[in-house]
């Protein structure tokens, strides 16, 4: 579990697909790699992994076809950057929301509109999620814990104050970027326990 405050930015210095065509090792510079304990679990990019080794400069994670196919990872290229975050302790402070590091989908930034040193930017998401997305709910994006200010279907809005935008990878967001998405798991959990009782409500107002 993490909190959506992004601990570092990070570098990723090699992949290696060698093992498995469908799979792929990331190698990723962190200034905490000598802190990771093996199988201790990492979000990169919001994306949450197990660390399978080591070095005082970098650690390395296994990507699943899964999780290839869900997430922005398997486009990644050295040297992309990406924002890290170590697993959430009992005694952390909880400055964002529950985040699970279980990507839903990927949007795609349709606008970056500057605003004095705030950046106003818009993306686009899949139709299917438009329950899950909220005026002033949270949403992680690449990781990062955010409030949604804006909402229409398939589209959100969140705005970056400047600390996020230098002390994560969002900063940098151009139009047409992929980024990961993951909703709040309160809103999926409601949304799971009410679809059959809005489902019934539509066949009752068929017939």
């Amino acid at each position: 579990m993490f909190s959506g405050l992004v601990e570092a930015v990070g570098q990723l210095t090699a992949t290696d697909s060698s093992k498995d065509a469908h799979a792929r090792t990331l190698t990723i510079d962190a200034p905490f790699a000598h802190q990771l304990a093996l199988g201790e679990s990492v979000s990169v990019n919001g994306v949450c992994l197990t660390v399978t080794a080591t070095t005082p400069d970098h650690f390395q994670v296994e990507c699943t076809p899964t999780t290839l196919a869900i997430t922005t990872l398997g486009s990644l290229s050295v040297p992309s950057l990406v924002n890290l975050e170590r697993s959430v302790t009992p005694t952390t402070r909880l400055g964002g929301h529950w985040v699970q590091g279980h990507i839903d989908t990927q949007g795609t930034v349709v606008s970056v509109v500057p605003e004095g040193e705030a950046h106003h930017v818009t993306f686009a998401y899949p139709q299917e999620f438009q329950r899950l997305i909220v005026p002033f709910g949270s949403i992680t994006i690449d990781g990062v814990s955010l409030t949604v200010v804006h909402a229409e279907p398939g589209q959100f809005q969140v705005t970056l104050i400047p600390f996020t935008q230098s002390h994560t990878t969002l900063g940098s967001l151009s139009v047409g970027q992929f980024v990961n998405l993951e909703f709040d798991v309160l809103g999926k959990y409601v949304q799971q326990l009410l679809t059959p009782y809005v489902d019934n409500e539509k066949r009752s107002s068929i017939q």
